[in-house]
Order: C-alpha cells, then structure tokens, then sequence
C-alpha cells in the first residue's frame, strides 16, 4: 500500500492541532469591575479515522497501482464550568442540565447553604470577640 494513508491521517491531525489549544479546554480568563474572575472551562472530545486501498491498474506498463481512500475526523468542544476566583477562594459552578428532582434541586443548594451557614457563623463569632 502506498504511503497516502499515513499522509492524509497526519494532514487531519495537524489540521486538529491548529483548531485546538490549552486555551480552548481553560479560556482565557475575564475580570469584571469588582474584581471576580471568571475562567470558562470546557471539555473537548475528539474523534476521526481514515483507510484507503491500492487498486490493480489497467495500463501494465504503469509500475504504480492507483490509490483511494479518504480520512475524516470531528471536533466537539463541551462547556463544563466556570471557575470564580473572588477575595482569594476559588468555586466552581458547573453548567449542567437544569435539576430535574427534587433531590437534584436539593444536592445543588448544598455549597450555597453551606456558604451562607458559614458566613452567618463568622458574623456572629466575629461580634462576640
């Protein structure tokens, strides 16, 4: 078999490679005014696959035989989160399909509740010392 198959798969790569980049899985960050910082984190997921054939050829005086064959490939890029950096505490909010039970609803307000809880403590403690 000719040395196509290997080429057309390494041209695909390559081309994937230039579409993709650490900052494509981590963004690039965003400040806004209060001084949050917002880092979009994605999920990337790729997939691609190719083959070809030589072929008899019907001129005999031709020492190569003809080649076909083709090569494929997809790229699909996921939003997975937000990382938010506020006052030197770093959170991660997940982009997810919206809860659908109450149980889903329930695990979901966890962290926020355990923030507030927390948050009600110290103030608390911080007026009685």
């Amino acid at each position: 078999m000719s040395n196509s198959v290997p080429n057309m798969m390494e041209g695909m790569l390559q081309r994937i490679r230039e579409m993709i980049d650490a900052n494509t899985v981590v963004g690039q960050p965003i400040t806004t005014p209060d001084g949050t910082t917002i880092i979009p984190v994605s999920k990337v997921s790729i997939g691609f696959g190719g083959g070809g054939s030589d072929f008899v050829s019907r001129n005999l005086n031709k020492m190569e035989n003809p080649f076909g064959g083709g090569a494929g490939g997809g790229v699909k890029v996921s939003p997975v989160g937000f990382l938010v950096v506020t006052g030197g505490t770093v959170r991660m909010i997940p982009v997810a399909a919206a809860a659908s039970t109450t149980a889903d609803r329930l695990v979901e307000m966890i962290p926020d509740t355990l923030d507030k809880v927390s948050a009600f403590i110290d103030s608390h403690t911080n007026k009685e010392v």
